[in-house]
């Protein structure tokens, strides 16, 4: 039985670099999912040798972009929408991906068991572990594809 990261992990992986504005990242998001055909949620951030310094997804862009506002009045009826999305343009054109990405990361090996891996996703809510080795993404796991593979395992049995 195959239980290990290695055996779920996703070898082919975008990434981009820290200094990419926040509109070039998104239109790579884009791109990537384009040329995959499904959507892609978030990527790695490597610098220029090709070091993991974060991760960077919608989630993250999308927390910068929310009007703050929102949180303390709670609605926005009264509002006009297409200033307040100019506004919000006009921020994003100066922030960059080392500004939005998470920096705290967490990263399995490739040998890492896949009920720690499911252990680690649901504790710490995440949807994408890199693996790592020798200082060296070498995959990605998702939590969709962890789920499958546990799915597929549960039925062949």
């Amino acid at each position: 039985m195959f239980m290990l990261a290695r055996n779920v992990m996703d070898k082919n992986f975008h990434s981009l670099g820290p200094g990419l504005s926040i509109t070039d990242a998104v239109k790579m998001f884009k791109s990537a999912g384009i040329a995959e055909n499904k959507k892609i949620f978030g990527m790695m951030v490597m610098d220029s040798k090709d070091r993991l310094v974060g991760m960077i997804s919608m989630y993250d862009i999308l927390l910068f972009i929310q009007p703050k506002h929102i949180r303390i009045l709670g609605e926005m009826e009264d509002l006009p929408a297409e200033p307040l999305f100019e506004g919000i343009l006009n921020r994003v054109n100066n922030v960059r991906v080392e500004d939005l990405m998470t920096t705290d990361l967490i990263i399995v090996g490739p040998d890492t068991h896949l009920i720690m891996v499911m252990d680690i996703m649901i504790q710490k809510h995440i949807r994408r572990l890199p693996v790592v080795e020798n200082n060296k993404v070498i995959g990605i796991v998702y939590r969709s594809d962890l789920f499958y593979h546990f799915m597929e395992t549960m039925v062949d049995q």
